[in-house]
């Protein structure tokens, strides 16, 4: 018998340890349950407007009515910007020139966008001759002999592009081809920069390091530009110049370093491939570039978003570009059509709007001409044919 009640005591101690373990799991969800209030709960009070003919329309047209000036408004100060093209990615094609007294000039594509105040004014077609020079410097050798005109006096600051079509800076792989660290002045090892983003221009066949690395830098553009020479005086006392001052973003210096960390290891660093032109070798520490003062490799290294872009390559903030016509001489280096891209010289002015850009302003002058058709169509469909609010009648089931 002891045995027994001993048995039913086990059964009912389990009894009452299931019902506190049960106690304490309700315990535990309740726990888990929001508490009682309006936020948790989701009782807040809600605006939940009904739409009528009487608050839609009014909307639309007080939206079409406030778009229409801002549109205006910005076509007007992007009419206010000057800016000349010139495309000369064939001038490679053309026929050599005996002498620089000599040019043989063929018409060039080019696109002028002018002010509205020069908009009906002629424009003669701008030319360009080559020129191949063989005891030049490497450099120097293919020139190519730009020759335009400038319809009206441009005021300062005038500001010089150059736009390159059909190159794709935004491919993945080519945004990552490079090493900030390199770039920031630190030592990288061959042996690191061999497995990393630089790849395949990070090491060169025998294990030397690459400064910098990667696709972006080895493809920097390397076409030079002189200043604007006016055709009268070509002898360069009356040129135009520009600074390549103050051409990069705010900050962008920053992103790099005054001094390479190859300088004590010469004999483990080169240059890109395609920098043979400006750096054969490192042979010493001076013939490093400063990446912090090139504003030209900043700029490049900033890689563009769409395959069609333009960067500043230089700018004069003092003196007005006088109407006339200039040559200007540009030393090519850079080839374009090997991917089916082109190459363009960029002339252009700016206003309180910035460069030349008249999409956004036509954008909300067509947005504001939608929502008054729209408020129009409505109004018109309201007065011929009003429906009544909450009609039950037009319900699926009650048709």
């Amino acid at each position: 018998m002891p045995l027994f009640n001993r048995t039913k005591k086990q059964r009912g101690d389990t009894s009452d340890n299931g019902q506190e373990n049960g106690e304490r799991k309700k315990e535990k969800g309740s726990w888990r349950r929001p508490a009682n209030t309006a936020f948790k709960q989701q009782r807040l009070k809600a605006w939940q407007p009904i739409l009528t003919p009487k608050t839609v329309l009014p909307t639309l047209f007080i939206i079409g009515i406030i778009f229409a000036p801002i549109g205006g408004l910005l076509v007007w100060g992007s009419g206010l910007v000057s800016e000349m093209t010139f495309d000369y990615t064939t001038c490679w094609n053309q026929t050599a020139s005996t002498s620089t007294d000599q040019l043989s000039f063929t018409n060039m594509p080019f696109s002028y966008s002018l002010r509205s105040s020069d908009s009906g004014k002629t424009i003669p077609t701008p030319q360009f001759a080559y020129f191949l020079n063989d005891s030049a410097p490497e450099a120097q050798k293919h020139s190519c002999y730009i020759r335009f005109n400038v319809i009206s006096d441009l005021d300062a600051p005038v500001f010089q592009y150059y736009k390159l079509t059909n190159f794709y800076q935004n491919n993945r792989r080519y945004v990552q081809s490079l090493d900030t660290s390199q770039l920031q002045g630190d030592y990288v090892s061959p042996s690191s920069l061999s497995g990393s983003d630089c790849s395949p221009l990070a090491v060169d066949s025998q294990n030397r390091a690459i400064y910098p690395c990667g696709l972006i830098a080895n493809s920097v553009f390397n076409d030079t530009f002189t200043g604007f020479s006016p055709v009268t005086d070509l002898s360069g006392n009356s040129d135009y110049n520009f600074t390549q001052s103050g051409i990069a973003w705010p900050g962008e210096a920053k992103k790099y370093s005054a001094t390479s960390g190859y300088t004590d290891n010469l004999d483990q660093v080169v240059p890109p491939p395609n920098w043979v032109l400006r750096f054969p070798n490192y042979s010493n520490a001076s013939m490093i570039p400063n990446l912090q003062t090139d504003e030209h490799f900043q700029n490049w290294m900033r890689t563009a978003g769409l395959p069609t872009f333009t960067k500043l390559y230089g700018r004069n903030d003092t003196a007005t570009l006088p109407a006339g016509q200039y040559q200007v001489l540009v030393y090519l280096n850079y080839p374009v059509q090997g991917y089916k891209g082109t190459k363009s010289l960029v002339i252009s002015t700016v206003s309180w709007i910035g460069g030349k850009n008249p999409f956004l302003g036509w954008a909300y002058v067509a947005a504001s001409a939608v929502f008054v058709l729209l408020a129009l169509a409505g109004t018109i469909r309201h007065l011929v044919k009003p429906r009544r609010l909450g009609d039950m009648t037009l319900l699926s089931w009650n048709r």
